[in-house]
């Protein structure tokens, strides 16, 4: 993996993260989901910077296509889209507020390169599956990335879709789950058990691996030395920090939902440009 592309993403994922917190300090008393967007920053990243195809036409028929099931983690969609030019930077500081596009989970909107509303835990990877057949059935290239949590997998609608995806060998479709190892009122463990996902999504027929949901090297370099010999859907267990490039947030589940202050969002500034 070339350097230089590390180093890009590397600026791209500093651009989200400084995105996200000028959007949740911008919500004020709405409040933000603040822990489980900065989680999957990096991931986002390599997604949109690297990885995926696309072009100025966020409706181009050609492109991949990216679902953010864990809908509550929107700011880093928000904040990628942006950085795309899909969103102004202007358009960033609406969010939550009054007849904005930018609500406190995605609402479908493909003019900005929304293309599905998500909200409700346990859809997204039911409608990756969907848009991964009907590209199939018309011979079509395009390739769909599902982001969901670990928290999310307490959803039985995730299984069952998990089983369906392996029956119709859908080798273009990939879900990266966020396994930050906490969900909304506590950790994994203390609501309901994950343990071995791996194994699990082994089972459920797909072609499964063990991450570092931060390390943009090894998150390139699956893409680079992947070989689809099989027919499988691709599944990355992407071992994340919840509220990771913060202090204050990290592995601090007070961050799940919460109001960023100006002492705190003054505190992340200076994070960010010490991290340069």
């Amino acid at each position: 993996m070339d350097k230089s592309n590390i180093n890009k993403i590397q600026n791209f994922s500093k651009s989200i993260r400084r995105n996200i917190i000028d959007m949740a300090f911008s919500a004020g008393a709405s409040s933000a989901h603040l822990g489980g967007a900065l989680s999957i920053v990096e991931i986002i990243s390599t997604l949109f910077c690297h990885v995926m195809k696309y072009n100025d036409d966020p409706q181009w028929q050609d492109r991949d296509r990216f679902i953010l099931s864990k809908g509550h983690a929107c700011l880093a969609y928000y904040a990628a889209l942006c950085e795309i030019g899909y969103i102004s930077k202007d358009e960033l500081q609406t969010f939550e507020k009054d007849s904005s596009k930018l609500l406190g989970h995605p609402v479908i909107n493909r003019e900005i390169g929304i293309d599905f509303s998500n909200g409700s835990l346990g859809m997204g990877l039911s409608l990756g599956i969907g848009v991964a057949l009907s590209l199939k059935k018309r011979k079509k290239n395009n390739r769909v990335f599902v982001i969901i949590g670990d928290g999310e997998c307490n959803e039985g609608s995730v299984w069952e879709a998990a089983m369906a995806a392996s029956h119709f060998k859908l080798n273009n479709l990939f879900i990266f789950i966020d396994n930050n190892k906490f969900q909304q009122t506590g950790t994994n463990d203390q609501i309901m058990k994950t343990s071995d996902l791996r194994s699990k999504w082994e089972s459920f027929g797909w072609e499964t691996i063990d991450i570092d949901g931060h390390n943009i090297k090894e998150l390139c370099n699956y893409f680079e030395s992947m070989e689809d010999s099989e027919l499988k859907p691709k599944a990355i267990i992407a071992n994340t920090v919840k509220g990771k490039g913060f202090s204050f947030s990290e592995n601090n589940n007070d961050w799940h939902h919460s109001i960023l202050t100006k002492k705190l969002y003054d505190q992340a500034l200076e994070e960010l440009e010490v991290n340069k």
